[in-house]
């Protein structure tokens, strides 16, 4: 049972299930308190995010190593996400399907809450969502990704009660 619910576990994936089966660990697979994160995000994800995917919460070390060894950038950062299939793998059979994996700075997580002025459970919604939308695919950085990523990330993170997402805070912090 999920250690923030109160109710029984969901039931076992069925044929045409439509849902987004989060679990969050602290990266060896132990279970640990989020407020909630993986019931928010399975709220607010685009409809198309079905099946499983896995966030891991873990220190700015093992992010900064995954960093250095997959973007070739020696430092740490505060989400990043790995898929588990290419994008056409989202049109197999929700059952089978794995979105992937998000790993999450928890030191970062933490410093960046501070900064903005809220709680690092709020933070995590932050960037989970915002490496959910990689997982599906956008990317920001992409020239041809025309503002989609921002658009999309804008409307989920109001439906979820967010005051900025990640991309409209960096554009902010670049202005100033």
């Amino acid at each position: 049972m999920d250690p923030d619910s109160k109710s029984a576990p969901a039931p076992s994936p069925r044929a045409g299930d439509r849902r987004l089966r989060v679990t969050v660990s602290d990266g060896r697979g132990r279970p640990v308190r989020t407020g909630g994160l993986e019931r928010w995000l399975a709220a607010v994800a685009p409809a198309r995010a079905r099946g499983d995917l896995a966030i891991a919460l873990v220190g700015d070390a093992a992010v900064r190593a995954l960093n250095k060894r997959y973007r070739r950038k020696d430092a740490p950062t505060d989400v990043l996400s790995f898929p588990a299939d290419p994008p056409e793998a989202l049109r197999v059979p929700v059952e089978e399907r794995q979105l992937g994996d998000i790993v999450i700075a928890t030191g970062v997580a933490r410093r960046q809450a501070r900064d903005a002025g809220h709680r690092y459970e709020i933070e995590l919604r932050v960037l989970a969502l915002h490496g959910l939308l990689h997982l599906l695919g956008y990317d920001h950085h992409d020239r041809d990704d025309g503002g989609r990523m921002a658009r999309l990330e804008r409307r989920l993170r109001r439906k979820g009660g967010l005051d900025a997402g990640l991309i409209e805070r960096a554009g902010r912090t670049a202005r100033a």
